[in-house]
């Protein structure tokens, strides 16, 4: 029974090939997100930050279609890879990006013990995302000259965009996804979906 437990956990071929596919998608997608984050600049007082969520999306998305641990952390690895390879924004400094942002997720889901999939929990892997986020930037030397108040903004605007884009948009889009019945496919049977059959 533990084995059959620990099969059921694990990542399956399947699964890691799911994940590459979605990650390709998100790879591009980040590409193109580029742009969109530098048009918001304008703005001013970091309405950028707004739209930073999108780069955190492939490890909440990922995790939520395949349920499985280590997928958040492959999921935003590989997009950020694929991202890097069309040559986007900030070059090799993405993969460090991708693997804390990763990181970040998976130490979330895997606080709940991969069980728990609600909007709440996937709001706090985008969360813990952002916070990894923002030591990177940190390190590289992106926020350090802002005054405290001109942080504490970009901090609040970030975290609010992980939020509404990599939590609650990626939770209700796998819900929609799932009402379509296209996630069947992916997700193995249940013992409850037996039950249902008698």
């Amino acid at each position: 029974m533990a084995q059959k437990e620990a099969s059921k956990k694990g990542l399956k071929l399947t699964d890691i090939l799911i994940t590459i596919v979605i990650s390709a998608v998100f790879g591009v997608i980040y590409r193109i997100w580029g742009p969109i984050y530098d048009l918001m600049k304008p703005l001013g007082l970091h309405a950028e930050q707004l739209s930073y969520g999108m780069w955190f999306m492939a490890a909440t998305f990922a995790f939520l279609v395949i349920r499985k641990p280590g997928v958040a952390l492959l999921a935003e690895v590989a997009a950020a890879t694929i991202e890097a390879l069309y040559g986007g924004h900030w070059g090799v400094s993405t993969l460090v990006f991708g693997l804390l942002q990763g990181l970040g997720a998976e130490l979330v889901f895997a606080a709940f013990r991969y069980r728990r999939t609600n909007v709440g929990v996937t709001i706090l892997a985008a969360f813990a995302s952002a916070i990894m986020s923002i030591f990177v930037d940190t390190y590289y030397g992106y926020i350090d000259q802002l005054a405290f108040w001109n942080y504490l903004l970009f901090i609040g605007l970030r975290l609010l965009g992980s939020a509404l884009i990599a939590g609650v948009f990626a939770y209700y889009l796998t819900g929609a996804l799932s009402r379509t019945g296209v996630l069947n496919l992916i997700r193995p049977v249940s013992e409850k979906d037996y039950d249902v059959l008698g």
